[in-house]
């Protein structure tokens, strides 16, 4: 048996994404507040847990010997933790859509809308980075509209029923009228956010 301990901001995507699916599965954790400007996750102790300096970070201990262990980067961390659960395809052609749609997260979706969403949000669109943020809005459309085609195809973006390939993509999707993005223009998007939202254990922010 073993135990969770989350290090994680909220407000980040990244971070959300992890307690939603702890959520979703109702598994008990522990959520270890981080704000991801304090400068913490630079500092020697974290980098002592995560090299990289980055959170999220998964703390795993072994319940039984006290041995702990760490895992970091957000879908790895989803994969973890779902493995042989309903929220993970068990192998073949459905695992592999759920980490398609994983990767084009990361490289078609966050790259675009996640840092439109931090320049605007957390840094508050400052004079400096307004041509950066501009720049995003192309190309998280181009996700969007991706996304889109799919849900008005399927009901979930890798089949029939919730993956986290939807956890993932919903992270930063339901927040993307942070980042500029309007979703009035993805119907389907929006229907699939409510289906999510809908389920029991749906954790808002």
């Amino acid at each position: 048996m073993n135990k969770y301990r989350v290090f994680g901001d909220m407000l980040s995507g990244n971070c959300y994404k992890i307690a939603m699916l702890l959520e979703f599965m109702e598994a008990p954790y522990q959520w270890e507040a981080v704000d991801v400007l304090s400068g913490f996750t630079q500092s020697f102790e974290f980098k002592q847990l995560n090299p990289n300096g980055k959170i999220p970070l998964l703390e795993i201990t072994d319940e039984t010997t006290g041995e702990r262990a760490y895992l970091s980067e957000s879908n790895a961390i989803l994969n973890y933790l779902a493995e042989g659960s309903e929220f993970l395809p068990a192998a073949g052609l459905a695992r592999g859509r759920v980490l398609q749609w994983q990767f084009f997260e990361q490289y078609s979706h966050e790259p675009y809308i996640a840092v439109a969403r931090f320049i605007n949000l957390f840094l508050g669109l400052p004079e400096e980075r307004k041509a950066e943020y501009a720049s995003k809005q192309e190309g998280g459309n181009k996700a969007l509209a991706v996304m889109q085609e799919q849900l008005s195809q399927t009901p979930y973006l890798a089949g029939e029923v919730l993956t986290i390939a939807d956890i993932s993509l919903y992270a930063y999707t339901h927040v993307a009228a942070d980042g500029g993005f309007d979703l009035a223009s993805y119907p389907a998007i929006l229907a699939w956010m409510a289906k999510i939202q809908a389920r029991p254990h749906y954790l808002p922010l």
